[in-house]
């Protein structure tokens, strides 16, 4: 398999990547066939993940423009992924020319094609690290980009669904509010069974395939969703479909799939 240009040396390019296979659903161009083989098979069993992605995105741009109408120009993105169009510098920059983002990933090629992006940009940075270990995120040099004594918005967008139980996701949460100052903001989408338009069962061919490129993709309860706001009130409308948190307009039009898993924004008293 010939290695193209943007794709870091070491890494493995015959093993599929959560961060290129959703890349790949939302039409870009940094996947490989493996990753486009993984979400074929996927989409198999649940051929709206496009959508569901699509979805994903259009909450997190709104989530966005309601921090900075909150005065919220300081952004930590943990799991940011592959860069895409509409990314969070790009939507929080267009509100408010002063804005920060620090991104966070450890997928390789996420955090190489994002230095491409960011080339340049003195108010934006990423850094690689894991959510697992919310320190190294806290504790490196790009960190000082952020001000943590003032509010920040952490943005934590269809990665949580990738911690098992055993990586401790809710301890990794709560610790990254306690470095948090009072007003900032915690916004989360999550996958679930909930909302999905099929049988579990089938959905659950899906979670399948994610088990099978050892990216286990947990479908959460909305009560264990809500856990991950301990410590934070939920900012209207609460815990909600993606297309039911404050939508630009009548969501009646929205494919079914849109309505798959949970999307919420908390503040931190």
């Amino acid at each position: 398999m010939e290695r193209p240009a943007w794709a870091p040396q070491g890494i493995d390019i015959s093993v599929p990547s959560v961060s290129r296979i959703y890349d790949f659903y939302l039409g870009g161009s940094h996947n490989f066939e493996v990753d486009r083989a993984a979400a074929r098979r996927a989409m198999e069993f649940m051929p709206g993940l496009p959508k569901i992605m699509q979805a994903n995105r259009a909450f997190m741009r709104r989530a966005v423009n309601y921090a900075v109408g909150e005065g919220i120009t300081q952004f930590l993105d943990i799991g940011s992924g592959i860069p895409t169009f509409g990314n969070v510098h790009e939507v929080a920059r267009k509100a408010s020319p002063e804005a920060r983002v620090l991104y966070v990933d450890h997928d390789p090629v996420a955090v190489a094609h994002s230095r491409a992006v960011l080339d340049g940009d003195t108010q934006s940075d990423v850094v690689a690290a894991d959510l697992r270990k919310p320190r190294e995120i806290l504790d490196s040099p790009e960190a000082q980009l952020l001000d943590l004594d003032r509010p920040v918005a952490v943005l934590l967008v269809a990665v949580l669904h990738f911690l098992t139980d055993e990586d401790e996701p809710w301890e990794a949460v709560a610790e990254l509010r306690d470095a948090l100052a009072p007003g900032s903001l915690l916004v989360i989408t999550h996958a679930s069974f909930d909302g999905i338009p099929l049988p579990a069962e089938q959905a659950g061919g899906t979670v399948g395939v994610y088990r099978d490129i050892r990216n286990p993709l947990v479908m959460r309860s909305r009560e264990e969703v809500g856990r991950f706001f301990d410590g934070y009130t939920m900012v209207e409308p609460g815990l909600v479909s993606m297309p039911e948190w404050r939508p630009d307009g009548p969501v009646d039009q929205e494919d079914p799939y849109a309505f798959s898993g949970f999307a919420g924004v908390g503040r931190k008293a």
